[in-house]
């Protein structure tokens, strides 16, 4: 390691306090994604993502960067409607994107560093106070902790760290942090919109400090299955005669067909970097009207997800979509009533996925690194979505790489070890030297 590179460890290593103190403060403020209406006892949600980006804006400024901060505009994102990541009903007040942009001196190749900072809401059954950011045996406590104010400290502070210690690099860095990732991404789209670009970027979502150059896309829906509710404890007429069907049990032969097209899926819809395939899993089951009553409907909500490969020609899970609805159309033939009541599918969410080439020299950057800190040099791929799809679709390649284990993420009692934190804003510091050059 070169006398630049361990001036600068040696800067993050003094000040572990403020490195810390840095990612206290932004889980401090709240800012749970409005879309997530209902918070405890009924109350809504409490969202400052706006307050969170002014106090990044502000940080940054200190540090010399130029400022964009604007608001999305959904009439004018319109023109992506049917693409990945765009939902006309989202509402963006008080809730702007910010892009921070330190010029380097010239020669150098960009890097765009990318965080989202709207959290899901806290849930209950915490030990500490969701916003209260305690420290406990060198671990931070919070709601955003790990997903994903971890990442942004550590991006933020590996870029200061270089800067305080009196380095110029060549390339231009891009500190951009987005709204609207936990509902699907149309902050980052609406980032791209507005034009920002770099040669390359990494998203600093957690991933455990492994080098993550894919991630999945997701869908998100429902299936609805229609019954004819009537009396469970007396005799019934066959449903042709206008007796009752049991949603639920209609349900449930779908939820078995799933179960047959899992086991299908495990085969085929595999990848390298990943350790488990693709699958449909039902998150959420809303049926029937009470005890005794058959149910006259079952509403099933899914969650899918599909890889780069299977992308349709807008980017998104388009194909996917058929062949599930296919696949569901055809399990229905089986079914005399689901046959003439087939099961009525609605998509609400439709996330993109993205991947950078193994061999490529971010990605070995990254690896290299790990090595130089002690740490695991090992690629795999993030088993959750990330929005690198769209940087990747307007030509930029992109890793993610963050502290904590995302298994954390939207958990009671989310943490982050502080020597996680610290080890992560040391290889973000490496790589960005390594990536933008550094004048001598």
């Amino acid at each position: 390691m070169n006398e630049q590179k361990q001036r600068v460890m040696k800067w993050i290593d003094e000040h572990e306090e403020n490195i810390v103190e840095f990612l206290r403060d932004m889980v401090k403020i709240p800012s749970v994604n409005p879309g997530f209406e209902e918070g405890e006892n009924g109350n809504k949600s409490v969202c400052h993502e706006g307050d969170l980006q002014r106090y990044i804006r502000a940080h940054m400024e200190k540090l010399g960067a130029d400022i964009d901060m604007w608001v999305p505009d959904v009439e004018h994102l319109r023109k992506y409607e049917g693409q990945p990541n765009f939902y006309d009903f989202h509402v963006f007040d008080d809730r702007p994107n910010l892009a921070a942009r330190l010029k380097g001196t010239g020669g150098g190749k960009s890097v765009m560093l990318m965080g989202h900072v709207d959290t899901v809401k806290t849930g209950a059954g915490w030990v500490h106070d969701p916003f209260s950011a305690d420290v406990e045996q060198g671990v931070i406590y919070g709601r955003g902790v790990v997903d994903m104010k971890g990442g942004i400290a550590s991006m933020i502070m590996a870029t200061e760290a270089i800067i305080k210690s009196g380095l110029k690099l060549k390339g231009d860095v891009c500190v951009g942090t987005v709204v609207d990732e936990e509902t699907g991404g149309m902050g980052t789209l609406d980032f791209v919109d507005r034009g920002h670009r770099a040669d390359v970027c990494i998203m600093t979502e957690a991933t455990r400090q492994i080098v993550a150059p894919l991630c999945r896309g997701i869908l998100w829906g429902n299936i609805v299955v229609e019954g004819r509710s009537g009396h469970i404890e007396l005799p019934q007429k066959d449903w042709r005669e206008g007796g009752t069907v049991d949603a639920i049990r209609k349900a449930r032969l779908i939820m078995d067909a799933i179960d047959w097209l899992n086991e299908d899926w495990a085969l085929s819809k595999t990848h390298p970097l990943l350790k488990i395939p693709n699958r449909i899993i039902i998150g959420q089951i809303n049926g029937g009207e009470w005890h005794s009553t058959f149910a006259n409907k079952c509403d099933m909500a899914f969650d899918i997800q599909y890889l780069p490969y299977e992308r349709d020609e807008l980017g998104g899970g388009g194909r996917v979509i058929k062949e599930f609805e296919d696949f569901i159309h055809a399990v229905a033939q089986t079914d005399p009533w689901l046959k003439e009541h087939p099961p009525v599918i609605t998509w609400c969410v439709n996330c993109d996925c993205g991947e950078t080439p193994i061999d490529h020299e971010l990605v070995q950057l990254f690896l290299k690194n790990q090595v130089e800190q002690g740490l695991p040099s090992v690629a795999e791929g993030c088993y959750f979505h990330t929005d690198m799809g769209w940087q990747e679709k307007v030509g930029m390649p992109v890793v993610n790489y963050g502290p904590g284990d995302p298994i954390c993420a939207h958990q009671d009692n989310e943490s982050l070890s502080i020597s996680d934190l610290i080890q992560c804003t040391k290889v973000l510091a490496l790589t960005i030297m390594d990536w933008c050059g550094v004048e001598e």
